[in-house]
């Protein structure tokens, strides 16, 4: 169950919105949700199933009228508000970066390390990791514990609302313009998305990652509790409005059999595999939009390199990539 009394700050957001239709779902009552957005928001309305709920600002709120608080307002807010919350209280499941590489702060998946939020419940912070982390460490940790992971070589296919409304609105206008034969000038993104595949999320570090590519690799490696493995993320923006995909190569300590791996992801609880290259059965991005589980295909052996294998994992990033996993966490503390 869920706390009695619910906080989502950053409601307006598609992160924001996409928890408050899973709350609905799961039965939360309107009387027991508030909603907290930016000043200029404020005193507007969201729909929560055939309800509207009306938009606060942190002003408004005393966390300690509340049980669990939602952070997805971004890292400048939850810096400062979420201990607050944690201090009033309430706990809080943080979508941002800011707490995820904190040593004392769980970052969790609850298929795979639910114990880890547990074990630190007493800090009253969770954070919530990368959404192409959250889905590609799902399909991992089986597959880990049965074979025993060494190295990742990945590859995303990160969809527009990974960047939020204005990546979503930005290929939806440039789709527009370029089919009645205008031109375009990128704007959210840095190069035209429309058409293309851009390859860079958020910005470039020092040693040439981007540092969502450095995230999939520090986050995935805390999740599993596997520092000395070998990780190398690129990742890419691709015109497509909600879904990401992660291709993986795997390589383990014991030979992969995929018997084996098709039965260890077909009973682990969150994977669905759809797998027949014979019949073209593989997951898209549109495939699984509104679904909450991570979609496993393109399985294969490596002809050549030893314990090796390959797949492909889809996912809603809004909804598993982070709102659903956000409330997963909640109901299972």
């Amino acid at each position: 169950m869920l706390g009695e009394k619910i906080v989502v700050v950053g409601a307006t957001g598609l992160v924001g919105r996409e928890m408050l239709r899973i709350l609905c779902e799961e039965g939360v009552p309107l009387s027991n949700v508030m909603a907290i957005a930016s000043q200029k928001s404020k005193g507007g309305l969201l729909d929560y199933g055939n309800s509207k709920l009306e938009i606060f600002d942190l002003s408004d709120i005393s966390f300690e009228d509340y049980d669990t608080a939602f952070f997805s307002a971004g890292s400048d807010v939850s810096r400062i508000y979420a201990p607050i919350a944690a201090d009033a209280g309430c706990l809080v499941i943080d979508n941002t970066s800011y707490f995820r590489m904190n040593d004392d702060i769980p970052l969790v998946v609850p298929e795979v390390n639910i114990a880890e939020a547990r074990k630190f419940k007493n800090k009253k912070v969770i954070a919530n990791p990368n959404c192409s982390t959250i889905q590609m460490v799902v399909p991992l940790k089986p597959l880990h514990d049965a074979f025993g992971l060494r190295e990742l070589v990945v590859s995303t296919y990160q969809s527009t609302s990974g960047a939020g409304k204005d990546g979503v609105n930005e290929l939806m206008f440039q789709t527009s313009e370029i089919v009645s034969g205008n031109s375009v000038k990128p704007e959210c993104f840095k190069k035209q998305i429309a058409f293309n595949v851009i390859p860079q999320i958020d910005v470039f570090t020092d040693n040439l990652y981007t540092k969502e590519e450095l995230k999939m690799m520090n986050e995935t490696k805390k999740i599993l509790d596997l520092y000395d493995i070998d990780i190398t993320a690129t990742c890419v923006r691709v015109p497509v409005v909600i879904g990401h995909a992660v291709s993986v190569f795997a390589k383990f300590e014991r030979n992969v059999f995929l018997s084996e791996v098709v039965e260890v992801l077909k009973t682990f609880k969150g994977v669905q595999v759809v797998d027949d290259a014979n019949s073209y059965e593989y997951a898209t991005p549109v495939d699984v939009t509104s679904k909450n589980d991570v979609f496993v295909s393109r399985l294969r052996k490596h002809p050549t390199i030893e314990n090796a294998l390959s797949f492909w994992c889809v996912a809603d990033n809004l909804r598993k990539g982070a709102a659903l996993n956000a409330i997963q966490i909640a109901k299972m503390l």
